[in-house]
């Protein structure tokens, strides 16, 4: 019997506050992850565990990486990017947006996560995760799905459906 192809998950978290009248989205710069170290990232993310949901994941990479707590009705899915990073690696990456919470977002972990900042969500840092960048898009234009990284005819990065 053939194998079925198996392929990662994770997840994302847009936090959201609102500031001086302006939406603004909390980062996290990389450290020591081997994956874009030195780029801003979104202020939790992480992969699905086996036996959870991308919103149980979601709300435990909040409490590991930010020491907050989100319930998951508070979790709103914003989009789904169907991500291809190079020749062998194929993502689904699953992006939650949360206006509400519980403690004061905090590093929850140093040796990952060099600062944690509040951004202008029109006023992004140009160092940001590319995929992160198409998600925020998404967001602003409600788009709930797009392909990043598949290198089709029409656009060398994205698809959008």
């Amino acid at each position: 019997m053939k194998e079925r192809y198996k392929t990662l998950s994770a997840v994302m978290l847009i936090l959201i506050r609102e500031e001086n009248g302006k939406e603004q989205i909390l980062l996290q710069k990389r450290k020591n992850t081997g994956y874009m170290d030195g780029y801003w990232d979104y202020a939790a993310s992480g992969h699905v565990e086996y036996m959870e949901s991308m919103k149980m994941a979601m709300k435990r990479e909040a409490k590991e990486e930010l020491c907050i707590d989100i319930d998951l009705e508070d979790l709103e899915f914003v989009s789904l990017i169907h991500k291809k990073n190079d020749i062998d690696t194929i993502y689904y990456n699953g992006y939650f947006k949360a206006t509400k919470w519980k403690g004061e977002p905090k590093v929850g972990e140093p040796s990952k996560n060099e600062e944690i900042k509040w951004f202008d969500i029109d006023n992004l840092p140009d160092n940001l995760v590319d995929d992160r960048k198409e998600a925020i898009k998404n967001y602003i234009n409600q788009l709930p799905y797009s392909e990043f990284g598949w290198n089709n005819e029409k656009d060398n990065n994205r698809v959008i459906v």
